[in-house]
């Protein structure tokens, strides 16, 4: 893959992460929807349209529907479930932060212990992106966040890292996540029995359906292409630009507040994603 078109789809991919704290805070801190409901239509939507994609892509789509596994679809739900209650209680900018900063620590924990050895100039990349990203969500930051939604997205983080982790080896992504969604659609479906007696609005739904539909389920086949052709380091280290670019949206899109800490932290955090892209890592160890 040229440079050019992996940029392209690593920042197309970003976007939709960013896009889909958006759709999910919008949709519940406006009453539209539960996060049950939330959940189970995001789901379903992404395998609705990514088994659509799939099925017109030639034949022989219906064993490439196959290529989903059972591990990953369970790393998928787990993630989609404890976002969308995190959103309960966060705002769209700090979840993303706290969101992709529990990926940082799984997928870059993972680099590390199966021998990837970052060069100087990326750890100082490392340090500064995460100190960016811890000085944002200290008290006196954005703001202090909900106890109990923190540990909820730190949970949807780590799962999320697993998600990804196991996504840089696939062959086919485009079915590799569609088999995920659809593995993950049935598994879905007791959430709702946990539907509460709110009422459930068109806009709600919409949200879901364009969450499921368009930036998860396309965002993730364009993440898994992505992957093939990214260390685990700076995978995990790109992914800290969706917080900074939902924090940006969610002043812009949601009302949410600006401070010059977010800005500069966010400054921060993209200074060090290009240092550490630049820095590069030694070879990996033998054995």
């Amino acid at each position: 893959m040229s440079p050019a078109r992996l940029t392209l789809i690593t920042a197309l991919a970003l976007t939709a992460f960013a896009a889909n704290s958006l759709l999910n805070r919008a949709a519940l801190a406006g009453g539209h929807i539960d996060p049950a409901s939330f959940t189970v239509i995001r789901i379903v939507s992404g395998a609705v349209m990514l088994g659509v994609l799939v099925a017109a892509s030639g034949p022989g789509w219906r064993s490439r529907l196959g290529a989903g596994s059972a591990l990953s679809a369970l790393a998928l739900l787990a993630y989609a479930v404890f976002f969308s209650y995190a959103y309960l209680t966060l705002q769209a900018g700090m979840g993303a932060l706290i969101l992709f900063g529990a990926v940082q620590i799984s997928m870059i924990g993972w680099s590390l212990t199966t021998g990837e050895r970052p060069r100087p100039l990326r750890w100082i990349g490392i340090a500064t992106a995460v100190g960016g990203f811890v000085w944002l969500v200290s008290p006196g930051g954005v703001s202090a966040p909900n106890p109990l939604g923190a540990a909820l997205m730190a949970v949807a983080g780590l799962s999320w890292g697993v998600y990804s982790l196991r996504g840089k080896g696939v062959a086919h992504p485009t079915a590799a996540t569609a088999g995920n969604f659809l593995i993950a659609a049935p598994l879905a479906l007791p959430l709702l029995f946990f539907i509460g007696n709110e009422p459930i609005g068109v806009q709600g739904v919409s949200l879901a359906v364009t969450s499921g539909a368009i930036t998860s389920g396309l965002g993730y086949a364009l993440w898994y292409s992505a992957l093939r052709h990214l260390d685990g380091t700076v995978a995990s280290i790109l992914q800290l630009l969706a917080p900074a670019i939902a924090a940006a949206a969610s002043v812009a899109l949601l009302g949410e507040d600006a401070t010059l800490r977010l800005f500069l932290a966010g400054l921060m955090i993209l200074g060090g994603v290009a240092l550490a892209i630049k820095g590069g890592a030694h070879p990996r160890r033998e054995g």
